[in-house]
């Protein structure tokens, strides 16, 4: 199956609280979109990795999305290293996507951090023809996504790219609660943690709107990037 978007993240919910919109929005166009979770987030305070398993099925429902599988890393202790980089580039050669959105470049968790790493990485050596990789006992030929996005997290950072997603923030909205068990719940007796925090969600709402703004929409979600964006026409912007 050939993807035109591969989100590549290191928990599930990930991509649900950073860049659900995104995907979403490429998907009413027509785009194929896929996520790659590469742990099961299994060290997470609430939940359990059966129920999160639930919880990501149930989203990626919300988000239409084409194939999601999970590579089963370990939550907090994956490291960027040959074995790891080989996981992922045999699965960006058998996606083949055009587009790779990842973790943030740099964020406080510390799996977001590496896993954004881990991806930028697998991008590169998945075009090296010198390195093999093999999927259904078939060697798999090089290839090289055309672009890699980092998404933004918990850690505040100035966007070089934002996308508008107006017309899908309610299926947005239902993508993150699907992952209910993490979230804010005053009749749970479940440790509080940093995205289950009462203010956290009013954090992600402000966050959309404020990028919104800033490009005349009324939500958008942001992007870091490692490379120029070049246009043929300054009209391409507008």
């Amino acid at each position: 199956m050939k993807l035109d978007i591969l989100a590549i993240v290191a928990h599930p919910d990930d991509v649900e609280l950073s860049f659900g919109g995104t995907l979403l929005t490429h998907q009413k166009k027509g785009f194929s979109t896929g996520i790659l979770d590469l742990t099961q987030g299994e060290l997470g305070t609430r939940g359990t990795p059966e129920i999160r398993a639930q919880e990501a099925d149930d989203a990626a429902k919300i988000l239409k999305l084409s194939v999601r599988e999970n590579l089963g890393l370990a939550d907090g202790f994956f490291e960027n290293n040959k074995e790891n980089q080989l996981k992922v580039a045999e699965q960006i050669r058998r996606f083949r996507p055009r587009v790779v959105i990842t973790n943030s470049i740099y964020d406080r968790h510390p799996d977001h951090t590496r896993g954004a790493q881990l991806v930028e990485t697998a991008c590169f050596i998945a075009g090296l023809k010198a390195v093999e990789t093999k999927w259904e006992g078939e060697r798999q030929e090089p290839f090289r996504p055309e672009r890699l996005y980092f998404s933004i997290q918990s850690t505040a950072h100035e966007p070089d790219i934002l996308v508008d997603i107006s017309d899908v923030i309610d299926e947005r909205r239902d993508a993150i609660n699907a992952f209910k068990s993490q979230f804010y719940d005053p009749n749970s007796e479940e440790p509080e943690t940093f995205i289950s925090s009462k203010g956290f969600m009013t954090m992600l709402e402000s966050r959309a709107r404020e990028w919104g703004q800033r490009i005349g929409v009324e939500y958008a979600e942001g992007f870091k990037v490692k490379h120029f964006l070049g246009v043929k026409s300054l009209f391409d912007l507008i």
